[in-house]
C-alpha cells in the first residue's frame, strides 16, 4: 500500500491534527507544468526546481518537525505525570490493604477502611488507558518518523536537490523519534503486577543468573517488525510483569544489555555445523555477561540438543566465573579443583551441586582445549523478560537491538587477541565505531516464548493468541550463533541455515482480527480517589490543546474539519491475523483491514491520472475513462470466471480461536531463492530410529517379492519341457534379479542420505521401482499366455494331436 493510504489509515483521531501534514507536502513539491495539458501533449514537461521552491518546501517541513515535536514533547510529559499519579494512588491502595491486613492479624480495628474490589478494578482502568496512551504515542511517533524519511526521499528523487544530510542534523535536534519506551513499560508493569494480584504480587528469585543452573524448556521463537515492539511489549505486561534484573536500583538501559562470546573450531566449525544439522548431542559454548564491560561475573555455559527419540529434552548448563580467571581456566592453567574451593569453603551449595558443577567445567575445560575452540562470534543485544519470580513454568524475552560481531582473528586483524573476547567495544549500540565486515545488525527483535508445562497441557489462552497474532513471525529454530556465523564468515561457511532466504521479504502482516492494546470501555481518565463529577468539571491541563482544536472545528494550518473528513479514511475497525509456524494458508477471516502494508515510495494511481485527464478533456480523457473501466470490466470478468470454474477448492481451517491457528488468505506470493554460488540452504530433516527400521523394512518387502518371483522361475524351469516355459523361467529369473539388485543399491543409498540428514525426495517415494516391475510381471504373463495361445491354435489345426512337431508336447499335453 503506499504510505500516503497507510497514514490516513492509521491515524489516532485525538491526534490528527499532529500529524505531519503528508498531503501538504507532497503537493510543495509539485511545481506545475511549464504549458497547460493539451490532447497532443497532455503531459507536459515540470517547471524546473528553484531555489524559492526549495525555501518554501523546508520552511513547511520545519513547521511540520516542531509541531511532531512539540506534542509528542507534551505527550510524552504528561504520560510521565500520570504515571506518577496512578504510582501514588496505588501505593495508598495497597498501604491501606496492608494496614487492614495488619490490623486483622492482631484482631483488632483497622485504622482505615480496606480497598474494595471496584478500587482496584478502578486503578486497573486507569493503568490500562495509561497503557493504551503510551501505545499511540509510540505509534503515532513512528508513523511522523517514516513519514519525514519518505518525503525526504521523494524530495530529493524529484527535485534533485539533496535534503537529507541537511534535514538529519534537524531530526537530531528535534530527536521526538528516540523516546525511550522502555522505562514506561518496566514502570508501568510494576503497576499493573500490583494493581491485578490486589497488592499480593508473586515473590520469588527475580535475578538474571545465579541460582538457574539447568534448564529444560520447551521453546518457540519468531520475529519481530520494529514497528510493533511497543505494542507487543505492552500487550505482555498486561499477563506477566517485567522481570527486572537488578530490583535495587533505578532502570536504566544497560541493565538489559547481554552480551556472548561463542566458541568453536575455526577449520572444521563443528560446532555451528552440529547446531545448524540438530545431530544428536550438538553443543554451544558460550561466555555470557549482563549489563556493561565493567561486570565481574562471566557465565560458561554449555548447550546440548538432543532429539525427541532419546527420551530426553535439550538442557543449557552453566557456571559463573569471575573475569579475572576465564583466560586462566581455558588455556587450563587454572585447575577445576581451585574454581570451587571457596564455594566448598562457604558451604551454600550441597556438596552433590557442587560436584555437578565441576563436571560441567571439566567438560568444557576439556573440549576447549582438545577441539582447538577459539571466539568467534559476538552477540548483542537488549532483553525485556516477562516472568513471574522465581516461576519458570511461563518466561517470555523479547531481544532488540540484535548484533552479531566478529571476535576472532582470522583475517590477520587482532580483534580479540589472546584475551577471550575484544575490549574495543562495549554496549554501545549501534557501535559506529566497527567497521561493516565486523558487524551485523539484525533488522528485526526476536520474541522466545519458553514453557514448561505437563504432556497435554496446553499453553494458555493469551499466549495461543499473541503467537498467532500480526505482530509476530514465526521462526522455528532460529539461531543468533547459526546466523551471526553465516553472516559474518561469508568465505568460509558454506552451508546456511534455512531462514536465509525469509530476510529479503518484509514480515509485515496486515491485521484482520481484533487483537492488542484496547482502550476500557468505561472513561478512565478518572484517578482513583476522583468521583463522575469532578472528571466532567475539570479538564486535563495536558490535552488543553486537543480540546482547542476540537473546538474550532479545525486545523491551525487551515486543513479541513474533522466532520469533513471521510471517517473511513481516519479509522477502520481494529483487527489482527494470525501465523502458524508451518505457514499454511486458507480461507481469510472475515474483518477489516486496518494495518495495511506499504512498500512504494510511488504515490501516483490511476484516481490522479483519471483526474488530470478531466481536466485535459476532449478525447484524451474519454480514453484514460475507457481504459479506466475496461482494466476494471478485465478484473472483475477474470476473478467471476475462477469463482464459478470447476475445481479443488482449499478446505477450511478452525476458527483461530480454537488452536490459535494461523490463516494468512488465499493469495501467496511464492520467491524463489538461489543460494550463492558454492553454498547451500540447510534444511532440517527430522531423522528418528523408525527411519531406519522403515528403511530396512522396506528392503525385505522387496526381498521378499524377488524370493517369490525367483521360485516360480525356478519351478518353470525344472517342471517345463518346451522353449515357452523355458523362456518364460529366463524372464522371471531376469525380473527377480533386477529386482533384487534395485532394491539392493536403494537401501543402500537410503540409509546415506538418512545419514546425512539429506532432504531427498527419493528417499521416503519411489515411483519408478514398482512401476517398472509392475510393467514387467504384466509383460512376462501377457507373452506368455499369447504364446500359448498361439500354440493350441497350431495344435487345433494338426488333427489336435497333442503335440506339436516331436511326439512329446508341452507339460500340458504331458498332462
Amino acid at each position: 500500500m503506499k504510505f500516503g493510504e497507510h497514514l490516513r489509515s492509521s491515524m489516532n483521531k485525538e491526534y490528527f491534527w499532529y500529524y505531519i501534514d503528508y498531503g501538504t507536502l507532497k503537493k510543495a513539491l509539485k511545481t506545475g507544468y511549464v504549458s497547460d495539458p493539451t490532447p497532443e501533449n497532455p503531459k507536459p514537461d515540470p517547471k524546473p526546481w528553484t531555489e524559492e521552491n526549495e525555501k518554501r518546501f523546508v520552511s513547511l517541513l520545519e513547521s511540520e518537525l516542531d509541531k511532531v515535536f512539540n506534542f509528542q514533547k507534551i505527550k510524552s510529559e504528561e504520560i510521565v505525570r500520570r504515571i506518577q499519579a496512578s504510582e501514588k494512588e496505588v501505593n495508598d491502595v495497597v498501604a491501606r490493604l496492608d494496614t487492614a491486613t495488619d490490623a486483622r492479624r492482631h484482631s483488632v480495628r483497622p485504622p482505615v477502611a480496606p480497598p474494595s474490589d471496584e478500587d482496584f478494578l478502578l486503578l486497573e482502568q486507569v493503568l490500562s488507558d495509561i497503557i493504551a496512551d503510551v501505545h499511540d504515542l509510540a505509534k503515532f511517533t513512528q508513523l511522523n518518523y517514516t513519514g519525514f524519511q519518505k518525503i525526504i526521499k521523494k524530495h530529493d528523487k524529484q527535485t534533485g536537490w539533496h535534503l537529507k544530510p541537511v534535514f538529519a542534523a534537524r531530526l537530531k535536534a528535534k530527536p521526538f523519534f528516540k523516546d525511550n519506551y522502555d522505562a514506561f513499560v518496566v514502570k508501568l508493569s510494576k503497576l499493573y503486577d500490583l494493581v491485578r494480584t490486589k497488592g499480593n504480587p508473586v515473590k520469588g528469585d527475580s535475578s538474571a543468573g545465579g541460582t538457574q543452573q539447568n534448564f529444560v524448556r520447551q521453546t518457540t521463537k519468531y520475529w519481530v517488525h520494529p514497528d510493533n515492539i511497543t505494542e507487543l511489549k505492552l500487550i505482555i505486561l498486561k499477563h506477566l510483569p517485567v522481570l527486572v534484573f537488578n530490583p535495587n536500583k533505578e532502570f536504566e538501559e544497560k541493565d538489559t544489555a547481554i552480551s556472548s562470546v561463542y566458541f568453536d573450531n575455526t577449520d572444521t566449525w563443528e560446532l555451528y555445523m552440529g547446531r545448524l544439522k540438530k545431530t544428536e548431542g550438538a553443543e554451544a559454548i558460550r561466555l555470557r555477561w549482563y549489563g556493561g564491560m565493567e561486570s565481574d561475573q562471566i557465565f560458561i555455559e554449555r548447550k546440548t540438543h538432543r532429539e525427541d527419540w532419546t527420551g530426553e529434552k535439550s538442557v543449557k548448563a552453566r557456571f559463573s566465573l569471575k573475569e579475572k580467571y576465564v583466560n586462566a581456566y581455558l588455556s587450563g592453567r587454572m585447575t577445576v579443583e581451585s574454581i570451587f574451593e571457596k564455594m566448598r569453603k562457604e558451604g551454600k551449595k550441597s556438596e552433590q551441586e557442587i560436584n555437578d558443577l565441576e563436571q560441567l567445567a571439566r567438560e568444557i575445560q576439556y573440549r576447549v582445549i582438545s577441539r582447538r575452540l577459539e571466539p568467534v562470534t559476538r552477540t548483542f543485544y537488549h532483553r525485556t523478560a516477562f516472568q513471574l519470580p522465581g516461576d519458570a513454568r511461563v518466561r517470555i524475552s523479547l531481544d532488540t537491538e540484535l548484533s552479531m560481531i566478529r571476535d576472532d582473528n582470522l583475517d590477520g586483524r587482532q580483534r580479540s587477541g589472546n584475551n577471550w573476547r575484544r575490549m574495543d567495544i562495549g554496549v554501545d549500540w549501534p557501535f559506529p565505531q566497527l567497521p561493516p565486515d565486523d558487524i551485523d545488525r539484525f533488522p528485526y527483535a526476536v520474541l522466545e516464548v519458553k514453557l514448561q508445562t505437563q504432556a497435554g497441557q496446553e499453553p494458555p489462552k493469551w499466549i495461543r493468541e499473541l503467537t498467532a497474532s500480526h505482530l509476530v513471525e514465526a521462526v522455528p529454530k532460529f539461531s543468533k550463533f547459526i546466523h551471526g556465523t553465516a553472516t559474518l564468515f561469508p568465505d568460509r561457511i558454506n552451508l546456511l541455515p534455512f531462514w536465509m532466504p525469509q530476510m529479503d521479504v518484509d514480515i509485515r502482516k496486515p491485521a484482520t482480527r481484533r487483537f492488542g492494546i484496547q482502550r476500557p470501555l468505561a472513561s478512565t481518565s478518572l484517578s482513583a480517589n476522583e468521583t463522575p463529577e469532578d472528571d466532567e468539571s475539570d479538564e486535563d491541563e495536558s490535552d488543553e490543546i486537543q480540546v482547542r482544536a476540537r473546538a474550532r472545528g479545525a486545523a491551525p494550518d487551515g486543513r479541513p474539519s474533522l466532520e469533513e473528513v471521510e471517517p473511513n479514511a481516519l479509522f477502520e475497525e481494529d483487527g489482527n491475523s494470525l501465523d502458524i509456524e508451518e505457514r499454511i494458508a486458507a480461507q481469510p477471516l472475515p474483518g477489516d483491514e486496518d494495518y495495511p502494508l506499504y512498500d512504494s515510495d510511488e504515490e501516483s494511481v490511476d484516481s490522479d491520472e483519471l483526474e488530470e485527464a478531466r481536466r485535459v478533456g476532449g478525447r484524451y480523457y474519454y480514453g484514460k475513462l475507457f481504459q479506466f473501466y475496461t482494466h476494471r470490466f478485465g478484473h472483475a470478468l477474470i476473478n467471476g470466471l475462477k469463482a464459478i470454474a470447476p475445481g479443488p477448492r482449499p478446505t477450511s481451517l478452525p476458527a483461530p480461536e480454537q488452536r490459535g491457528i494461523s490463516v494468512m488468505g488465499t493469495e501467496r506470493s511464492v520467491k524463489r531463492f538461489m543460494a550463492p554460488k558454492g553454498k547451500r540452504i540447510h534444511v532440517p530433516v527430522r531423522v528418528e530410529p523408525k527411519v531406519y527400521f522403515a528403511a530396512e523394512r522396506t528392503f525385505l518387502s522387496w526381498l521378499e517379492f524377488s524370493i517369490l518371483l525367483g521360485t516360480i522361475a525356478a519351478t518353470l524351469l525344472n517342471f517345463g519341457n518346451d522353449y515357452i516355459t523355458f523362456a518364460s523361467s529366463w524372464a522371471f529369473t531376469i525380473l527377480a534379479a533386477a529386482a533384487l539388485l534395485y532394491s539392493l543399491v536403494l537401501y543402500m543409498w537410503r540409509v546415506d542420505k538418512i545419514r546425512k540428514r539429506r532432504d531427498v525426495k527419493r528417499v521416503y517415494y519411489e515411483k519408478w521401482g514398482p512401476t517398472v516391475v509392475g510393467l514387467g510381471l504384466v509383460t512376462v504373463m501377457m507373452v506368455n499366455f499369447g504364446l500359448r495361445a498361439r500354440q493350441a491354435g497350431f495344435t487345433s489345426r494338426d488333427g489336435g494331436s497333442g503335440h506339436f512337431g516331436s511326439g512329446r508336447g508341452s507339460m500340458g499335453g504331458e498332462l
